[in-house]
């Protein structure tokens, strides 16, 4: 993270884990991919909607 969001000092703790919080949501979840193959090189997002719609298809 700290290469991707750099280090830096927030005025106070909310902001940071705001900016910490949006990063993940938005950068982390949705775009950057597991380096693993195991995971099938699927971002966090993916893997969760594809877990989501196995349930659906089963229920």
């Amino acid at each position: 993270m700290k290469e991707e969001i750099g280090t830096r000092c927030w005025p106070d703790r909310p902001s940071a884990r705001a900016e910490v919080f949006a990063f993940i949501e938005t950068f982390y979840n949705r775009r950057r991919l597991r380096k693993h193959p195991g995971w099938g090189y699927l971002t966090p997002l993916e893997i969760r909607q594809r877990h989501e719609q196995g349930h659906a298809l089963t229920a």
